[in-house]
């Protein structure tokens, strides 16, 4: 992995010294088939690239990560490929001011989501191929100049397997056994695509008539794997994608600039999609086999804007390094809630977003890694890792501020204007900046000092003084900073007062917005209003911050949380008492309590599901260890009731029986599991699909009662490819010792499983209801981590960095010995170190708050 990196110095100088003209890469993908048992290891991959030097006789090189390469010939000459290629780069020797090279290799299939991805469906014995390249898995493909700034046209040429399929980023035609591609607009190595195989495909159109006469149309196609066709709603996500297109036609008055628009739902996908120009790729989960709730398809609506979104930031404009990966990243994860709300069904999405998304970003903020948004990005390692929830949730948190601040209709000019400016180009913070500036008239720099290049989250406390007559006398916000991270930044805030109706309703009676500014800021325009139960800072999500509570609200939430009426006022105390219990402010075992007694009455199922996900994670982590059976047996109780009370058929009905599944231990709850999916239990309109029964089985095998001929059984009855993902992992869980070990064997010491397998085994290794189990792995784990990294391709290295980590084990032994491996690797790798620097500080978070749940006992 090491010797594959670049760094952002080696990609200034070669961006300085070289300018693309256009690649032809030609590939051979028919031995993907095999002629055999053996799987096949490699195809060949044929690139020729145009391109010019800036200073004739210098020296620079090629990207590629291959196996082997048959030829390598510069301007005519024959390299000698053994002595130039060194496994990840050619070496380009006495450059020409204009320059053609042409490689011949054989590159591998991939196993891990990198690269070319070749997986076999083991229903049907099919193969299907899909490339991902983000950051710079391209050069695992083809060869080339692997970084964003020197972009160029491509033509791609593709011989496939008879009766097989290929998509890429262009329009393509089958001639003569061979597809070929109309040629792309410039663009950069790591969005181009190709998709092939026998997969299914539907297809169908838009057209838009813009104000000037002009019409567009774009060639619309969807695909999935055949196995999947019986469960593809293409028709939903044609809508969506409508809609979306319509929604960025209208606010960015930028024409799609790249002819048709393919979305493939492709298997064993690492991401959740990925922005290729006329060919988007999602993970397959995405098409649903069984009864999901609506959360589930906001979240899909979500991330089909979100990558269309990226046509224009990101694709038509792109970061010149990936220190400003923000600039695509950021304003697709604004954006896709943004059309979501206004284009979709889908007009709560800013709760999720407050409810869910924004989780995501608290977390990666208060880590020892936590970045500014605008990050120091020096090679692709620390790139690969930046893909986290700054870059995406909080940077969108703080464009949805920003809009705040300058006003929508600004943003939204200043986006069409950057666009126009900057189309098939490479941008920096400051282009950005400089149209902002001008259709705002604000001083955008004091902003992006602020917001973008410091790190950190801050906390927004109401103060409450009341005069005689009990009303409002100063209301002020109180803000603070941890020491880590002192920045105070300018919020748009605003602040909302709360008090009971007649009915018992908790409701808004008083709003202002303000502009909260250093360590105090009196709100002037609330004074003189009746005396409020509940103070909510940020109240309509308008900034980036951890909300506190006086005591006086934490009071009022804790006896009548459930009478908020306003969903997303509703969401975000329970985002900001989640908050609390994280930073150890809050016992856990009272926010299990407060989930028991109102998570019932929760009408945005999204935010349900959140809160189940987070009961589960107090339990986990953040109760003393003493209370976990008596918590553990109040979430099942709560549950089941929860369950058995809930619409018939109803999607809350659906999300409390996962819950009940994933609570449950005792064994009458087991029976109950056990009858459901036997059938001599039944609850009035719970239907047990497909996917519900692996969700009840996960908890029977880790607590022993569902043994491996059951599982075995089961893969018969849905012998699928998600079927033996599902599998997998139940077979990881069982409680065993033997299992366990089997398991660390698959993922550590073999690379035989592929991405999806090591990330199913990983999940059914680590279950919490048999830590003793997984004792005797805290110092195997710290003994492996660097050779895996060493060894290992980067995406498999930090899914067993991550999910390996002995979390639970949750002691001080545990905290020190991540401490100890820290000390004696100074020098690991700055990506490895960083993960580990995270599990642990994850760790310590959770002692700290199990020793504010035990102080409860007190």
């Amino acid at each position: 992995m090491p010797g594959e990196n670049l760094t952002r110095d080696e990609a200034r100088e070669r961006a300085a010294l070289l300018s693309v003209d256009g690649y032809e890469v030609s590939l051979d993908l028919r031995s993907a088939v095999g002629d055999g048992d053996e799987e096949p290891r490699t195809f060949r991959s044929v690139t020729t690239i145009r391109f010019r030097c800036a200073e004739p006789g210098a020296t620079s090189f090629a990207d590629l990560v291959a196996p082997s390469v048959t030829a390598v010939s510069l301007n005519g000459r024959d390299l000698d490929a053994g002595a130039v290629f060194d496994g990840s780069r050619i070496l380009l020797e006495d450059l020409a001011a204009d320059n053609e090279l042409v490689v011949d290799a054989q590159c591998a299939y991939s196993r891990t989501g990198e690269g070319m991805h070749r997986f076999v469906d083991p229903e049907d014995g099919e193969v299907y191929l899909y490339t991902q390249y983000e950051p710079a898995d391209a050069r695992r493909v083809f060869a080339n100049f692997e970084q964003p700034d020197l972009k160029a046209p491509f033509r791609f040429e593709v011989r496939a397997p008879q009766g097989w399929t290929v998509w890429s980023n262009g329009a393509g035609e089958l001639t003569d056994g061979v597809w070929r591609f109309a040629e792309t607009k410039p663009i950069s190595t790591y969005i181009t695509c190709v998709t092939a195989g026998p997969y299914h495909y539907v297809t169908d159109s838009y057209s838009r008539t813009f104000a000037d006469g002009t019409t567009l149309r774009i060639p619309l196609g969807a695909l999935c794997r055949k196995g999947l066709a019986p469960y593809f709603d293409a028709d939903d996500v044609f809508l969506v994608t409508k809609q979306g297109l319509d929604f960025f036609h209208d606010h960015f008055d930028y024409p799609y600039p790249f002819g048709k628009y393919d979305q493939a739902f492709v298997p064993e996908y690492n991401l959740g999609a990925m922005e290729n120009p006329g060919l988007v790729t999602f993970r397959e989960e995405y098409i649903f086999r069984g009864k999901v709730t609506q959360a589930s398809y906001e979240a899909r609506a979500n991330v089909i804007l979100h990558e269309m979104a990226h046509m224009w930031f990101g694709d038509l404009v792109t970061m010149v390094w990936w220190d400003d990966l923000w600039l695509k990243e950021s304003f697709a994860d604004f954006m896709g809630t943004f059309a979501n709300v206004g284009a979709t069904r889908f007009t709560d999405a800013w709760i999720t977003f407050a409810n869910r998304r924004k989780a995501w970003a608290y977390r990666a903020d208060q880590l020892p890694s936590t970045h500014p948004i605008t990050a120091d990005i020096r090679d692709l390692q620390d790139a690969k890792l930046n893909f986290d929830g700054i870059t995406y949730a909080k940077g969108a948190s703080v464009l949805k501020q920003l809009v705040a601040y300058v006003g929508q209709d600004a943003f939204l000019e200043g986006a069409r204007r950057y666009f126009k400016r900057n189309a098939y180009g490479n941008t920096r913070l400051g282009d950005l900046l400089s149209v902002l500036e001008e259709t705002s008239g604000r001083d955008m720099a004091a902003w992006a000092r602020s917001w973008l290049q410091t790190a950190g989250v801050n906390s927004l406390t109401p103060q409450v003084l009341l005069d005689e007559q009990g009303r409002v006398a100063e209301l002020a916000v109180l803000q603070d900073a941890a020491e880590s991270h002192p920045e105070l930044r300018p919020h748009r805030v605003a602040i909302g007062l709360y008090r009971r109706t007649a009915d018992g309703a908790l409701e808004r009676y008083a709003r202002a917005e303000a502009d909260v500014d250093g360590p105090r800021t009196v709100v002037a325009e609330l004074a003189g209003a009746q005396a409020p139960e509940l103070v909510l800072v940020n109240d309509d999500d308008l900034t980036y911050c951890k909300i506190r509570f006086d005591d006086t609200s934490l009071q009022t939430l804790r006896a009548r949380l459930g009478d908020l009426t306003d969903p997303l006022a509703r969401a975000l105390c329970w985002s900001a008492l989640w908050n609390l219990t994280r930073d150890a402010l809050l016992p856990a075992r009272d926010f299990v309590d407060l989930v028991l007694r109102f998570a019932g009455r929760e009408s945005d199922i999204g935010v349900l599901q959140m809160l189940h996900a987070w009961a589960d994670s107090a339990l986990v982590n953040y109760v003393a260890p003493q209370w976990r059976e008596t918590g553990g047996r109040l979430l099942t109780d709560g549950a089941l009731t929860e369950l058995r009370s809930a619409e018939p058929g109803s999607e809350h009905q659906l999300a409390w029986a996962r819950f009940f599944a994933t609570a449950a231990s005792a064994p009458a709850d087991l029976q109950l599991l056990k009858d459901l999916l036997e059938g001599t239990e039944e609850i009035e309109g719970l239907v047990v699909d497909q996917e519900l029964r692996w969700a009840f089985l996960e908890p029977l095998a880790a607590h022993g009662v569902a043994d491996e001929k059951v599982l075995a059984a089961e893969l018969a009855r849905d012998d699928t490819a998600s079927g033996k993902r599902h599998q997998v992992r139940c077979l990881a869980a069982r409680p065993s010792a033997a299992v366990k070990a089997q398991a660390w064997a698959q993922v550590v010491e073999s690379d035989a499983l592929s991405n999806a397998l090591v990330e199913a085994t990983i999940a059914g290794f680590a279950q919490p209801s048999r830590r003793d189990l997984l004792a005797p792995y805290t110092q195997k784990y710290f003994a492996v981590i660097d050779r895996v990294w060493s060894e290992r391709s980067i995406q498999i290295g930090m899914d067993v960095v991550r999910g390996l980590f002995p979390a639970l084990q949750d002691s001080q032994e545990t905290l020190d010995a991540a401490d100890a491996w820290l000390s004696a690797h100074e020098k690991a790798a700055p990506a490895l170190r960083r993960l580990v620097l995270e599990a642990r500080d994850d760790l310590a978070r959770a002692l700290r708050g199990q020793a504010c749940d035990a102080a409860a006992d007190v």
